[in-house]
């Protein structure tokens, strides 16, 4: 028994014509049909009741189909290790200013890993990996920024952003009744400005303009203090403890969510880069957020997949972040 004979009959199973999988393979019908039957043999076992007319699987093909489409993704994946494994370069990963946690253990059975240490804002994070700067980025991009910049992403996290507000009151807020802080630096906030203005935009939030990077950090709560108004945070802020004067609010009608993605070269051919990157999304989830109650921006990457509709681009685990 090989590989391709398993493949072969994943193919055959799945086109349940001989002919059609003889062309998706390339090769000659005949030729399948006879390792169809040495795999037949091997096993034996039957795995197709076939006759001139159509090909359907036995019982026994039915049950060792998934099992057998299990093994080959397990050969792929092996194949995937050893070709990064066999590569001398590192793979270079930049990140806003956060990375998950066991981000070396992930890679390091698979590809050599360059941390990048010049943390920079998802723009321009996403730049870096367009001009070969670096090979991956963990950041916040649109639809137009990959197409842009010719980069595809697959989604590594999610957070649901809160308000912070004065007073004693934690109960829920509507988004409406909140205010988003649009920062004068957009070399430094362009991703967050982008965000915070087209949520104010879809939900009747406030803008307020402010200078001197106050989006995150002390500044902040001096502006929450200020304007005495739940205000939208910032996911570079999301595990920054609040002080003791002041609280979290949870935000509804709808709640707003922030995508993180793995970013890379569409064209990209480095087989220790594509090890890299199924290393670290293979075990995430799919994002189920509902249209209804949750917001995100109308050009994520990955807003198909989270309201349900079909996405192109796999989504991966669904978690709290922390970067920005």
């Amino acid at each position: 028994m090989e590989l391709r004979q398993l493949r072969y009959f994943v193919a055959v199973a799945e086109e349940l014509n001989f002919g059609r999988a003889a062309a998706r393979l390339r090769i000659a019908g005949p030729s399948l049909s006879q390792q169809i039957k040495a795999l037949e043999r091997d096993l034996g076992v039957r795995l197709f009741d076939r006759d001139r007319r159509s090909v359907t699987l036995t019982a026994s093909g039915q049950a060792l189909l998934a099992p057998t489409r299990a093994l080959l993704g397990r050969a792929d994946d092996l194949r995937r290790q050893a070709a990064g494994m066999a590569e001398g370069e590192p793979v270079r990963l930049g990140y806003v200013n956060w990375r998950p946690p066991d981000l070396v253990a992930r890679v390091s059975g698979v590809a050599p890993l360059h941390l990048d240490t010049w943390v920079m804002p998802s723009h321009a994070q996403a730049a870096r990996v367009a001009d070969g700067s670096i090979d991956l980025a963990i950041c916040w991009v649109q639809d137009d920024d990959l197409a842009a910049h010719d980069l595809q992403a697959r989604l590594l996290g999610v957070d649901r952003l809160f308000a912070v507000s004065t007073g004693a009151d934690t109960s829920e807020v509507p988004a409406k009744d909140t205010l988003v802080l649009l920062d004068a630096d957009t070399a430094g906030w362009d991703s967050w400005n982008r965000y915070a203005e087209e949520f104010a935009r879809a939900t009747g939030a406030g803008i307020v303009r402010i200078t001197g990077g106050g989006v995150t950090g002390p500044e902040f709560f001096d502006h929450v203090r200020r304007l005495r108004r739940p205000v939208l945070n910032n996911p570079k802020g999301q595990t920054t403890p609040v002080p003791r004067d002041l609280v979290k609010r949870p935000i509804i009608d709808p709640a707003p969510y922030w995508t993180w993605a793995l970013v890379s070269r569409r064209a990209e051919t480095r087989p220790a880069v594509h090890a890299a990157i199924e290393a670290l999304t293979r075990d995430t989830a799919p994002l189920d957020l509902d249209p209804a109650t949750t917001w995100l921006p109308a050009a994520d990457p990955f807003r198909q997949g989270a309201y349900g509709g079909k996405s192109v681009i796999k989504p991966i685990r669904a978690s709290r972040r922390r970067p920005r």
